[in-house]
């Protein structure tokens, strides 16, 4: 086989591939524009009736820059007398509302969304026992001037300390008060 011959046919190999729009760079990879986005998965964790509108944006802005879903996620504390599957009425009532909110306002802004309900003794626990099941890329959390509100410090140290994955504290300003709740949902709760 002369050159003319090899010259030829990968020429019309190449002009082939150029006809039909497919083009391999010389790696054999496709750029990285054209490969698919991997989805990445975002934890929005809370144990309250309202969530830091900070931390909202924050996960919404993150989620749709990276293509990613987020996952909030109401961490419901079982008291030690009563076992783990125990149903919690009262929690629920004041979580769940929150969880639908949350749901609907990330839907409203094109993000996908899919909720979780994370049990334990406490914050900490059922946030452990989450991380334990699942697996997330970043978890963005608020940090609270009221421990009762949310994670404590403690448990804030703890995430940094042992999750995996990215982490994001967001403390908002002191005179920054404004808060997602359940307060004007609409919907079946």
């Amino acid at each position: 086989m002369s050159v003319y011959t090899i010259v030829i046919v990968a020429a019309s190999g190449i002009l082939l591939g150029i006809a039909a729009g497919y083009w391999l760079p010389p790696h054999g990879r496709l750029p990285s524009r054209s490969r698919p986005r991997p989805v990445r998965r975002i934890l929005l964790p809370f144990t309250g009736q309202a969530i830091s509108r900070r931390s909202f944006e924050a996960a919404v802005r993150l989620a749709k820059a990276e293509n990613a879903i987020i996952m909030p996620a109401f961490l419901a504390r079982v008291p030690m007398t009563l076992p783990l599957d125990t149903p919690l009425p009262v929690q629920c009532a004041t979580g769940m509302p929150l969880l639908e909110a949350v749901e609907q306002r990330v839907a409203s802004q094109g993000v996908p969304v899919e909720s979780r309900i994370g049990r334990g003794r406490s914050a900490r626990d059922a946030l452990h026992r989450l991380l334990d099941a699942e697996h997330f890329d970043r978890i963005i959390v608020s940090a609270d001037e009221d421990p009762h509100a949310g994670l404590s410090y403690e448990d804030l140290r703890w995430l940094l300390e042992r999750a995996p994955g990215e982490i994001l504290i967001l403390r908002p300003a002191p005179d920054d008060d404004r808060r997602i709740s359940a307060v004007g949902l609409t919907g079946h709760f």
